[in-house]
C-alpha cells in the first residue's frame, strides 16, 4: 500500500482517522526501555499508567487509526479548525511569500491540546477509570484535560509548574471552572514534590518535576491513570488531525506548503501540523521544508543530546531516546511555559536525526515582537508558545523577500494568548528579559544521562 496519505472525510470535511507516521518511517523508532533492566518494555509495563487502548496506539505501526465516533461528535464543536491566509501580515512584510496559519485557538480550551485530551478521557472512561492525574506547564494542557474530564465525568488532578501557576492565575481558574483540582508543582502532595521542596524550596518547578508528581499519584491509586499532553506517540497521533485538515484546506486554496512551521516544547502541535505532510513526502509526494522553533532558553533540539533519558525528574518513567537537556535540567521561568521541557518527543527527535526536519531557537523578546506584529495585522493575540512559530514564519517570509521567491508558508498557530496578557503587559512595560541557561547546570544535567548499552 502506498504511503501517500489518502484519507476519507465525511460531509463535514473532518478526517475519520488519525495518521500514524510510524507506518512510514524509513528507520523504526528506537525502542522504549525499562529503566531497571534496560530491555525494551512491553504493554504490561505501561498498564499502571495508561488504559490499554492508548498503549496499543503507542506501539502501533498501522498507518491509520479510526477516531471513535463519540470523540468525533465532540470534535465537531470546533473542528475543522480554520485555515487563514495572513494577507495583513504579508502586506506589512511586503513579501512575495504566501503565509497561511492553521488556528487551533478556537477549541474550548483555546489550544490544540483538546485534540488529545478528549480521546484520552474517552478511552479512560471506556476502561472504567474514575480519576486522572496529569501535569501542565503554561496551563493549556491542564485546561484541556479539565474540560475533557468534565465531559466524561472524570476526577482530574493537575500538577501545574509553579512559575506558571503564579504567572497565569486565569488558566488555573479555568481548570477549576471545569471541575479539576490544580496545585502548584512541586507540591507537598507527593514524595517527589516534598523531596524537591526540601532541597530547593524556592524552585520555579519544571515539567519534569510535575510529571514525576503526576506519575507517582497515578501509580499509587487503583482508580487513577496518568495522562500526558505531549511527547508520547499516541498524543502526537491524535494531533495529526491538524495537518490532515490543513492538507484538504490547502487544496481548497489551490496551494500546497513549501515550508511548514510549528513551535516545539514536547512536540505535539508541531507533529500535528507536520507529520501528515512528511508522510506524504515519504510516499513520493511533494517535498516540504519542515522547521521546528524552540526557545533559546530551553534549546532541546538545537542544543540537547540525542540519547536515552528519563521523561521526568524523579526517574519514575521508562527510558526513551530523544533530544534531551538532561532530566534534572530546570529551565528559566520564561513566559512560554509550555515549551519549558527538558526533552523532545522521540518521534520528532527521530525525524530530525533522519534529516526530515530542521530546528531553530529564538529569544523571548523577539518572539513577543513577532506576536505583537501578528496581532496588529491579523487580529489574533497568540499564546507565547505559538509566537515562536510566528517568528519563524516571519523570518522565512523575509527570506523569500530577500531572495525574490514566492513560496507558501504554513504555520500552526497552536493557541490564543487571552490568558497570557500579563506576559504582554510585562513586555510592553520593559519587564521581560531574554535569558540563557547556565552552561555549567546544563553540563551537569547532561552528565547524569543514564548509561544504556
Amino acid at each position: 500500500m502506498s504511503a501517500t496519505i489518502k484519507y476519507l472525510l465525511d460531509e463535514e470535511q473532518m478526517p475519520r482517522s488519525w495518521y500514524n507516521i510510524q507506518a512510514d518511517l524509513p528507520e523504526p523508532l528506537p525502542p522504549t526501555l525499562h529503566p531497571g533492566t534496560g530491555e525494551p518494555i512491553g504493554p504490561a509495563d505501561l498498564e499502571p499508567l495508561f488504559p490499554m487502548a492508548l498503549i496499543e496506539q503507542e506501539v502501533s505501526t498501522e498507518r491509520y487509526i479510526d477516531i471513535p465516533e463519540p470523540v468525533r461528535d465532540i470534535y465537531r464543536s470546533w473542528r475543522p479548525s480554520p485555515l487563514y491566509r495572513a494577507r495583513g501580515l504579508e502586506a506589512r512584510l511586503d513579501t512575495p511569500a504566501r503565509i497561511y496559519y492553521k488556528y487551533e485557538g478556537v477549541s474550548p480550551a483555546g489550544s490544540h491540546k483538546v485534540n488529545t485530551s478528549v480521546p484520552q478521557a474517552f478511552y479512560s472512561k471506556e476502561a472504567g477509570i474514575k480519576r486522572i492525574a496529569t501535569e501542565t506547564g503554561a496551563g493549556q494542557w491542564g485546561s484541556a484535560m479539565a474540560y475533557a474530564g468534565a465531559l466524561f465525568d472524570l476526577v482530574i488532578k493537575v500538577y501545574m509548574v509553579k512559575v506558571s501557576f503564579n504567572q497565569k492565575p486565569y488558566r488555573r481558574a479555568m481548570m477549576e471552572t471545569f471541575g479539576a483540582e490544580c496545585v502548584a508543582s512541586p507540591s507537598m502532595d507527593t514524595e517527589a514534590g516534598r523531596a524537591i521542596l526540601a532541597e530547593t524550596p524556592d524552585t520555579t518547578g519544571s515539567l519534569g518535576i510535575a510529571i514525576s508528581e503526576a506519575v507517582e499519584d497515578a501509580v499509587g491509586r487503583d482508580d487513577t491513570k496518568y495522562a500526558l499532553g505531549s511527547v508520547l506517540n499516541h498524543v502526537l497521533l491524535h494531533q495529526t488531525i491538524i495537518g490532515m485538515e490543513s492538507e484538504l484546506q490547502m487544496e481548497m486554496a489551490d496551494d500546497y506548503p513549501d515550508i511548514i512551521i510549528g513551535c516545539t516544547g514536547g512536540g505535539s502541535n508541531f507533529a500535528g501540523i507536520a507529520f501528515p505532510f512528511i508522510g506524504k513526502q515519504l510516499g513520493g509526494g511533494s517535498k516540504v521544508e519542515v522547521l521546528a522553533i524552540e526557545p533559546r532558553a530551553c534549546p532541546t533540539l538545537t542544543r540537547g543530546e540525542y540519547a536515552y533519558d528519563f521523561g521526568d525528574t524523579a526517574h519514575l518513567t521508562p527510558l526513551v531516546k530523544m533530544h534531551t537537556l538532561g532530566s534534572t535540567f530546570v529551565p528559566l521561568g520564561f513566559h512560554a511555559g509550555g515549551l519549558r521541557y527538558h526533552g523532545m518527543a522521540p518521534l520528532v527527535s527521530h525525524l530530525q536525526e533522519l534529516g526530515l526536519m530542521k530546528s531553530r531557537a529564538y529569544d523571548q523578546l523577539e518572539c513577543f515582537e513577532a506576536a505583537v506584529l501578528f496581532a496588529r495585522t491579523e487580529g489574533i493575540i497568540p499564546a507565547p508558545e505559538a509566537s515562536h512559530a510566528i517568528k519563524g514564519g516571519i523570518d522565512e517570509a523575509l527570506r523569500c523577500k530577500q531572495e525574490g521567491t514566492s513560496r507558501s508558508i504554513l504555520i500552526n498557530l497552536s493557541g490564543h494568548g487571552h490568558f497570557d496578557m500579563q506576559a504582554y503587559t510585562d513586555y510592553f512595560g520593559g519587564k521581560l528579559k531574554d535569558g540563557i541557561y547556565d552552561e555549567k547546570e546544563l553540563a551537569m544535567a547532561l552528565s547524569g544521562l543514564p548509561s544504556v548499552g
